[in-house]
C-alpha cells in the first residue's frame, strides 16, 4: 500500500511539474479545467447524485471556470476579486461553523452550491497564482504540503488529544502544534531566499508578514481537510474517489490546497 501510495505520489508530482513550467497560459487553463471536472464529479458523488447529474454539474463548473474569460478580460486577474472574497468567507466563516454544528449531507442544493464556492475559485487561484510566477504557485503549495507532513509525523508520534474525533480520529492538536512550527521556520527559509529570487522579493514583505501569512493558511487548509471529512462521513464513504491508487480520489489531494488557495491570491496578489 505504502509503495502504490508514493508511487501515484511520484506520477501526480512529475505530471503537475511538467504542466506548471511547460504549458502555455491556454494549456495551464485547460490542465485547470481538466482537474476541476473531475474534483466536480467527485463532489456531485458525494450530494448523492446520478452519473447524469453528476456529469452535468462537472460540465457546468467547467462553464464557471472558464466564464472570466467573458467579463474579466482587462489582463489585471484571471478571475474577479469578488470571487476569491467568496471564497474566504466560506472558509473563514461558513466552514468552520459547519463543522461546529453539522448540516445534513441530504441538503443537496445547499452542498452543491457549497462546491462551486469550494472549487472554482481554487482553479482559478491555479491561474492567477502562476501567472505571478510558476515558484510562487509551487511555494504555496508547498506550506500545504509541509504543514500536512508535520502534522501526520508529529501526531503520530506524540498524539494525544483529538483533534475532532467524530470527523477525522487521526488529527491531533500536536499535530496540529507541528504543522504550524514547521510552517514558520518554512516561512522564514522562504523570506530569507527574497534577496535571490525577484518574485519571492515581490511578493514578500516582513519575515512577521510572512509567517503570519503562511500560519493563516496552513490553518485554513486544516479547516479544508476536516470539511472535506466531514462531508465524506456524512455521505458515508472513506475516500471521495477511486482514480489515484494508494489516495482515493482527486479530492482527497486537494482538499487543504482548495481552502487555502483563493485566501494566497488575497495574500500575495493584493
Amino acid at each position: 500500500m505504502l509503495k502504490t501510495r508514493a508511487l501515484t505520489a511520484a506520477v501526480l508530482l512529475a505530471g503537475f511539474g511538467s504542466a506548471l513550467f511547460l504549458l502555455p497560459q491556454p494549456g495551464w487553463i485547460a490542465f485547470c479545467a481538466v482537474l476541476l471536472a473531475g474534483a466536480a464529479w467527485e463532489w456531485a458523488g458525494l450530494a448523492s447524485l446520478a452519473p447524469a447529474g453528476r456529469l452535468a454539474y462537472a460540465l457546468a463548473s467547467i462553464l464557471l471556470f472558464l466564464s472570466p474569460l467573458v467579463f474579466h478580460g482587462d489582463g489585471a486577474w484571471y478571475a474577479p476579486a469578488w470571487i476569491y472574497y467568496a471564497a474566504a468567507l466560506f472558509w473563514i466563516l461558513l466552514a468552520p461553523l459547519w463543522l461546529w454544528r453539522p448540516q445534513s449531507a441530504g441538503r443537496q442544493a445547499v452542498l452543491l452550491a457549497s462546491g462551486w464556492v469550494m472549487l472554482v475559485p481554487a482553479c482559478a487561484a491555479l491561474v492567477d497564482l502562476r501567472g505571478v510566477h510558476p515558484g510562487l504557485l509551487l511555494a504555496v503549495l508547498g506550506t500545504v504540503w509541509i504543514s500536512d507532513s508535520a502534522a501526520y509525523f508529529v501526531g503520530r508520534r506524540f498524539g494525544k488529544r483529538k483533534l475532532a474525533p467524530t470527523i477525522s480520529p487521526g488529527k491531533t492538536w500536536e499535530g496540529v502544534a507541528g504543522a504550524l512550527v514547521a510552517v514558520t521556520v518554512y516561512a522564514l527559509a522562504w523570506k530569507a531566499l527574497g534577496s535571490e529570487s525577484s518574485w519571492i522579493a515581490s511578493v514578500s514583505a516582513t519575515p512577521e508578514w510572512l509567517a503570519a501569512v503562511l500560519l493563516g493558511l496552513a490553518v485554513v487548509g486544516i479547516i479544508g481537510d476536516l470539511f472535506e471529512s466531514l462531508i465524506k462521513r456524512q455521505a458515508g464513504v472513506k475516500d471521495s474517489g477511486n482514480l489515484l491508487p494508494g489516495h482515493g480520489g482527486i479530492l482527497d489531494r486537494i482538499d487543504a490546497p482548495v481552502a487555502m488557495l483563493p485566501l494566497a491570491v488575497l495574500a500575495f496578489m493584493r
